[in-house]
Parts: C-alpha cells; sequence; structure tokens
C-alpha cells in the first residue's frame, strides 16, 4: 500500500510493560501481546517505519516488594532487565506473525540481541525491519517513556505513540469524572503545568526541546494504531 495514505511515516511506539499482562497480575498474556502485534502489523502493511520501546512493570511488578528496600540504582537495573525480557516476548510474538524484526538493547547482551547503534538502527527501519529497543536508556534514573522520546529523536521519528488505556489528553481521568474534557491537541508546557502525567516531566522536556509529537491514544481498539498512524480516529497530539 502507498505510504501516501500515512501522515507519520516512521514512528516509535511506546508499550508499557502493563499492556503485555492483559488482566493478568504480573507476566505476560499471549492473546494482548498478539493483539499488540496485530496492531503493529496493520501499521506496518501501510508502509510506516516502525520502531517499539516495551516498559517493564508487568515483571517488574511482581519483584516490587523485594526491590522497595534495595538501593535505586540496582532496583532500575532490574527494570531494565525485565524491558529486555519484554522485548524478547514481543520480537517472538511479532516474528510468528510474519514480521522481520531486531532487537537492540542499551545494555550489552550479545548472546541475545545487538548492542544499541544508532546508524545500525536507522538502517534496519530503511531495509523494513520493526526495531525494538530494550533496557531503556542504560542508566538508572531514567524512565522508559523517557528512553522512548530519546530513541525517536535519534531515529528521526515523525512523532512518539504511546498506547493507554484511554483515548488521549483528558483534563481528569475520565473514569472517575465524567466532565473530564479530551484534548485533541494540546501544548507540552500545558501538560507540564497541569500535571496531566501522560509521560514523566523529563520525557516531556525533552519531547518539547526537540519539538517532536506525541500521540496518545486509546491500545484497546485493534485498528487504533491502524488509524492513528494516518491521522483518523480520536487521539490527542502534544506539539
Amino acid at each position: 500500500m502507498s505510504k501516501d495514505v500515512l501522515k507519520f511515516k516512521r514512528i516509535l511506539f511506546k508499550v508499557s510493560g502493563e499492556a503485555l499482562m492483559g488482566s493478568k497480575g504480573f507476566g505476560h498474556d499471549s492473546e494482548s501481546i498478539k493483539k499488540i502485534c496485530n496492531q503493529i502489523k496493520k501499521a506496518y502493511n501501510l508502509g510506516c517505519e516502525i520502531c517499539v520501546v516495551v516498559g517493564g512493570g508487568n515483571i517488574f511488578r511482581g519483584m516490587s516488594q523485594a526491590a522497595a528496600n534495595m538501593e535505586r540504582a540496582n532496583a532500575d537495573y532490574m527494570g531494565m532487565l525485565a524491558t529486555c525480557i519484554n522485548g524478547l516476548a514481543l520480537q517472538d510474538a511479532l516474528e510468528k506473525e510474519g514480521l522481520s524484526t531486531r532487537m537492540q538493547s542499551a545494555i550489552q547482551m550479545n548472546t541475545v540481541c545487538e548492542p544499541f547503534i544508532k546508524r545500525r538502527a536507522v538502517r534496519h527501519l530503511e531495509k523494513g525491519r520493526i526495531v525494538i529497543f530494550s533496557a531503556g536508556t542504560g542508566n538508572p534514573f531514567f524512565t522508559t517513556d523517557t528512553a522512548g522520546v530519546l530513541r525517536a529523536i535519534e531515529m528521526g521519528c515523525d512523532a512518539i505513540f504511546k498506547g493507554t488505556q484511554v483515548d488521549g489528553v483528558y483534563s481528569a481521568d475520565p473514569k472517575i469524572d465524567k466532565d473530564a474534557k479530551h484534548y485533541e491537541k494540546i501544548k507540552y508546557i500545558d501538560v507540564i503545568k497541569q500535571d496531566l502525567r501522560v509521560m514523566d516531566q523529563t520525557a516531556i522536556t525533552l519531547a518539547k526541546d526537540n519539538k517532536l509529537p506525541i500521540i496518545v491514544f486509546s491500545i484497546k481498539d485493534e485498528n487504533s494504531l491502524f488509524e492513528t498512524v494516518q491521522g483518523r480516529g480520536k487521539f490527542t497530539i502534544i506539539n
């Protein structure tokens, strides 16, 4: 299919670890992972170049009590390793759908994936491969949201896509406040001032400084990513 239908031709898709566990308390849910892969495949078949950053909350949640008394940097490294486990799970599922992938890690683990090398990652995208970035930035004290924004900038993406449980950014939690206002567009600074918690403030500020749009959409609908990369459907753009 022609890339002319695309509003966003190269994207970074930020997937939370929680999205991989479905209704489970922690770990992986194969059906939830398959649904995410189907969304990626539909957007990919439009000609969209896609890279992915995945969180580690679904695994780290199961270790949270043990990590509570740990030194922060060590706990963060545990979280980074959790994202690598999730990256491998996502890679396996995508390849079962017939998609070509490469996984790169900010922490070297050469027996399971490539180290993060910017030029190599860009080349993979140009060759039609889906690139999965794991282990965050490789540094403690930075979230996977910040890692997602950083990698999106490095890859020259048109936007970072954050899939959530709601169809965009609201003035309050729409599950609690029925009068919460949905924003079609909102400025970075307003997200920070209103403390809307779409992403952490480091990620928002980094996106603002580099003029990277943030697209917030619902991951629940099976066609949501497919529609959003075309500029269709309901979502919020932060710019």
